[in-house]
């Protein structure tokens, strides 16, 4: 281990009053001296040796030793060691180490404490010992009384040159202060100005911003309105037109009254016309479902090919004279799981679309399956020879309401709905439609969808299967004279017996009366609605166990489901077969703990009405 340099020792004194600290600075004071320190250098030292000391003031075992350190070059020392006790504060070290040239702390636990606060001399290690002989003589002298006067002249000297070092530092002080407001004035000068112009900026962009938001709430509520008006106007339309299409299919059924040739061809044409407004009102009432988010898609397995087989005799009949309709007999490799209603309305659509604009050519239909498992997809390409779209509209066309202008539009009725209708249905089913076309050569639409493994729905039963009607009696609850017209002589082919009411508040007492097999509930009635007469129903014992079935015009996000828990099934009335209605009669009775219906599925939009069951209409009064 390295031994540390020599040291002289010079005096040593013991500090146990305030007088030993004067003492010591004093002694301090004449060695530095001696050594040729003055100035600063003896100022800071005396002074923080003092300050060391009364600090330490105390502490058991205090002394002070006065001592050269033989480095290079030769530090005039002063030790400080006690036995134990406070250590010095941490503002007295921080002063020791800027003040002086040298200064450290040892502490032990056997050793105790020492700390040395030193300044460089001029002396070189070889003659330490020579300056120890001075400084030893010059400590002799220190008590006397010209020490202490010579020492108070050089402390009042020194004191002189701090204060006027001081003044100087606070001259200048105040020199930089006036500097500093100056230029506070004018930065507070720009800031002011730029404070003033942010605001009058800020005060146009919140009255622009006001008028915006203002004009997007317009346009909101506008938009709100026209999704509202086309869905109350669609709802209010379908009664009617439902009445027209079933009154319709009454006269042509062949069990009915004979027609005469022109009689059933007109009739026809009413049927024809009547599902022609009714496809279209389903239409905007799917749109505006669409925009409001309230239309999803009801995956279920889709045989394509059967599909294919009803688009192809629906849709045949429509062709103009010199145009060929090919839609294939396509074998299906893999299962297709999607909504089929609205598979095919979008199909119905572009080849409706294709037949309109095309005057001599063809329509073709491929059908591909590409890709596997997850990955794997229908892809539909409807391809036509018909006047085309101009290349600058053909985004425009997937505008609501929108039609390319032009002499192909004599003659020819829309509503501009089909193409957009289309691309919303094909986005709901996850998949994408995409048009190319030229003017006058023709246009090619290809829909892709993905195809999903599901599990097959459920078939309904065929009513026209049965070999004698499903019920000895039903009532049916309903203040809607044109919907009783066209769906009580469905229910008569379904029932021996038919009992209708137009006034809720007898309900109870006819059902508990007749004791029918089934009760047909309409939910919006004047006076008592459909909700109280079924909770009605259900709390007296004598029609508790009668089914009943819900008919009600509202979509199924709006029919509250919690108050009918009861009911054997919920029927949409703008969708209504004799399908539905034979399988709600066909369906075992539900109990208590049975979760309330889902609104089944709507039929699909091109299918034909079910075959008229035998009946023997008998009307109780």
């Amino acid at each position: 281990m390295t031994a540390g340099p020599a040291v002289t020792e010079l005096a040593t004194v013991v500090l146990r009053a305030e007088d030993d600290v004067v003492t010591l600075r004093r002694s301090t004071q004449s060695a530095c001296r001696a050594a040729g320190l003055a100035g600063g250098s003896l100022v800071r030292l005396t002074t923080v040796v003092s300050e060391a000391g009364t600090h330490l003031m105390g502490v058991p075992g205090l002394t002070a030793q006065l001592c050269l350190i033989e480095s290079d070059p030769v530090l005039l020392a002063v030790r400080f060691r006690w036995r134990a006790g406070d250590r010095p504060p941490p503002s007295l070290l921080t002063a020791a180490n800027r003040l002086l040239d040298h200064s450290r702390l040892l502490s032990g636990d056997d050793t105790g404490h020492e700390l040395v606060l030193a300044q460089r001399t001029s002396a070189q290690p070889g003659s330490a010992a020579a300056l120890a002989a001075d400084l030893r003589g010059a400590l002799v002298g220190a008590g006397t009384a010209a020490d202490l006067v010579e020492a108070l002249r050089t402390q009042n000297r020194q004191l002189l040159v701090a204060l006027e070092e001081s003044q100087h530092q606070q001259d200048e002080l105040q020199r930089l202060n006036a500097e500093l407001e100056e230029t506070n004035s004018g930065v507070m000068a720009l800031y002011s100005e730029l404070a003033s112009e942010l605001e009058e900026t800020n005060s146009g962009v919140v009255a622009l911003y006001a008028e915006l938001e203002d004009k997007t709430r317009q346009l909101e509520l506008a938009h709100e309105y026209r999704t509202r008006f086309w869905a109350n106007v669609s709802h209010e339309l379908r009664s009617p037109v439902n009445s027209v299409i079933a009154l319709a299919r009454l006269l042509l059924d062949p069990g009915g009254d004979p027609l005469t040739d022109e009689q059933r061809q007109q009739v026809a044409l009413v049927q024809a016309s009547g599902s022609t407004l009714l496809a279209l009102v389903d239409e905007l009432l799917d749109v505006a479902k669409a925009e409001s988010g309230r239309l999803e898609p009801h995956p279920a397995e889709t045989d394509l090919r059967a599909l294919l087989h009803q688009l192809r005799g629906t849709l045949l009949g429509t062709a103009r004279p010199g145009v060929e309709l090919l839609i294939p007999d396509h074998t299906q490799h893999g299962p297709l799981v999607t909504d089929e209603v609205m598979l095919t309305r979008v199909l119905r659509n572009v080849l409706s679309n294709a037949l309109k604009f095309t005057v001599e050519g063809t329509v073709t239909l491929e059908v591909t399956e590409d890709g596997e498992g997850d990955d794997a997809r229908f892809v539909f390409r409807i391809s036509d020879t018909g006047v085309g779209i101009p290349t600058d509209e053909l985004e425009r066309v997937f505008e609501e309401f929108y039609q390319v202008r032009g002499p192909h539009q004599r003659g020819r009725a829309g509503t501009g709905l089909g193409l957009p209708y289309a691309r919303r249905l094909t986005e709901l089913l996850e998949g994408r439609l995409t048009l190319d076309s030229r003017l006058d050569h023709g246009t090619q639409v290809v829909i892709e969808i993905p195809a999903r493994t599901a599990r097959p729905a459920a078939a309904e039963p065929d009513p026209a299967a049965a070999p004698r009607p499903l019920a000895r009696s039903v009532v049916i609850v309903d203040d809607d004279e044109r919907f009783l017209a066209g769906v009580r002589p469905m229910l008569e082919r379904l029932a021996e017996s038919v009992t209708v009411l137009t006034e809720s508040g007898r309900a109870v007492a006819t059902v508990e009366r007749e004791q029918p097999d089934a009760v047909f509930l309409d939910l919006h009635m004047p006076g008592t609605d459909g909700y109280e007469v079924h909770r009605l129903l259900g709390e007296n014992p004598a029609t508790a166990g009668v089914p009943v079935v819900v008919l009600t015009a509202l979509e199924a996000p709006e029919v509250d489901r919690s108050r009918l828990a009861r009911a054997r099934a919920v029927l949409n009335k703008s969708r209504l077969t004799s399908a539905e209605l034979a399988s709600a009669l066909g369906r075992p009775r539900p109990t208590s703990s049975d979760a309330p219906p889902a609104l089944p599925s709507a039929p699909s939009p091109l299918s034909s009405p079910p075959s008229p069951l035998s009946s023997r209409p008998e009307e109780r009064r």
